[in-house]
This record gives structure tokens, sequence and C-alpha cells, in this order.
């Protein structure tokens, strides 16, 4: 019987996003925990690429275990995008950066009085609780932490928090107050640094694999100049403001031949009261190739 498990398990299919490992690192080998529990089957979404941890499918059919892994597209999919935090991982040993913005059709994220709630719509927001429920930690800077007093809580549209809630993180040097407490609510951090490398790698160091960076200008520029957003979410309203806070600072750029170029991978309107419509616009970095 596998730890916490209501009822016997003996005989019973396992469907799992990642080929169970057949290692001790901190925890037992997956496959140990499956053929103890009696699991007659399991359906293997996706190959571990780790060549440490890979080998639980063989280890599983030796001992007599069905496994399938040649599972339908969408599953696989779905397996990769529920693993991606933890495979970027593996490869750059820092966490997977997403960095999500509400703008205007000209790039404000707030008024020139300082008002910004809200730019897009219900439908919007909602979109981007459910990201944060796929995160493993959500990061402001210390400006947005005392001028919104954000929760960064994962919630539904009643306002109940959502059963996964992300590690609540501050970073910079400013004094700030603590977030504020809410039940229920993840654990709340404060990394005192300005350097984005470095709270990256005191968030992997702590198991982080997929950071959402939700904070203002200011810590969007910081990350970007120092190269390290890999994914930005970009929600458009189709409205204008002509003054006020952009979207990102200040990135060092002084020509157009030193913009940061941005692929567009997916599109999608999003339902606005009064019939208008937001787009969610979802991006990543151009690598430019080096010469020679």
């Amino acid at each position: 019987q596998l730890p916490g498990a209501a009822a016997t398990l003996r005989g019973a299919t396992a469907v799992v996003t990642l080929e169970p490992c057949d290692h001790t690192g901190r925890t037992g080998p997956c496959t140990e925990a499956l053929l103890e529990a009696g699991i007659a089957r399991v359906v293997v979404a996706r190959r571990d690429p780790n060549p440490q941890a890979a080998g639980g499918i063989d280890r599983l059919r030796a001992a007599g275990v069905e496994v399938v892994d040649d599972v339908p597209a969408e599953l696989a999919a779905t397996a990769a995008a529920l693993n991606r935090g933890w495979e970027h991982g593996l490869v750059h040993a820092r966490p997977l950066v997403t960095a999500k913005t509400a703008l205007t059709l000209d790039g404000r994220a707030a008024a020139a009085d300082g008002t910004s709630q809200w730019i897009t719509g219900p439908a919007a927001r909602e979109e981007v609780h459910r990201l944060r429920t796929t995160c493993d930690a959500v990061l402001v800077g210390t400006g947005t932490a005392r001028s919104d007093r954000p929760t960064l809580t994962a919630r539904r549209p009643d306002g109940t928090l959502h059963p996964r809630q992300p590690l609540r993180v501050v970073m910079g040097t400013s004094e700030v107050e603590d977030l504020p407490v809410v039940d229920g609510a993840g654990e709340a951090l404060h990394l005192p640094t300005r350097d984005p490398s470095a709270a990256l790698a005191t968030l992997f160091d702590r198991g982080i694999r997929h950071v959402l960076l939700e904070g203002g200008p200011t810590l969007a520029a910081a990350f970007l100049r120092a190269g390290l957003v890999d994914e930005l979410i970009v929600h458009l309203a189709p409205t204008l403001l002509g003054a006020g806070r952009p979207g990102v600072a200040d990135l060092g750029i002084t020509t157009l031949a030193q913009r940061l170029d941005l692929e567009l991978t997916d599109v999608a309107p999003l339902p606005t009261p009064g019939g208008g419509r937001d787009l969610r616009l979802t991006l990543r970095p151009r690598i430019t190739p080096t010469p020679g």
C-alpha cells in the first residue's frame, strides 16, 4: 500500500506523467513503491529524460507489471507541459521563468495616476489564477509588495482558494511588510537581493522548478536584461491610455539593432464584459545563433 492510500491498491492501474524512477534520491525508488503496492498496470505518459533516473519501465516489466508507454499524443503533450519546469531544471540548473503582464494596446500597465485595476477583463484574471496553480512560486518585487499588498494566492472566481498554492516570494533589498496572511495560502518568502540569478539559485535549491514573475516593470526588465525569462505571457486589452507606467522598464536598448526579439508561440482571444476581447499572447525570447 502506498503511503497515505485510503485502500489497497493491489491489481490497480497507475497513470503517471513521468517514468517511475528506479534509483534512490531524496526518496526511495518509485518502482519499489509501485511493486510493494501491488500495482498491476502502469500507464507512463512520458519517459524520463534524466539518464540517472531512467530505467523504471524496464524494472517494472521485468517484475511482471504491464507497462503502457505508447500513449495518445494529447496525454503526452499534457505530461510534457506538467513536467516542463522539472525538465528545464535538468538542463539549465535553474527554474523555468514565466513572466506575466497585463497591458493596454499602447503598452501601459497602469494609468498616469497609478490605477491599474483592471486593465483586462475577468477571463484574463481567472486565467492568471489558474496559471498560478501550475507554478511552484509566484515572485514580485518589493515595490509591488508595498503598493499593491498582493496576496499572491491562486483563487477561483468565487474567491475560494485552489487546492494547490504556490510559494509567495518577494524579491528586493528594501524593507517591506510581510505579505497578507491568508488561510490556506502558500508559504511567504523574502529574498533580500536584486540579482535575478541569485534569487533563482536560492529558489532552485528549495526545489522550485517553475517561477511565475508577476512584478512590475523594473523586475520584468531586470530578468529580461539578465536573459532569464523563458516565456512571456501578455494579456493585451483593446484600450489606450497614452501615458502611464510601461509594462517593461529600461532594457538598456539605445538603438533598433539592439532590440529584444520575441517569438510568438500562441495567441488566443478572451471574452470581456460588453463584448470586447482581450488577447492572450504567449511568447519566448528568440535565440540568435552565435556567428561562426
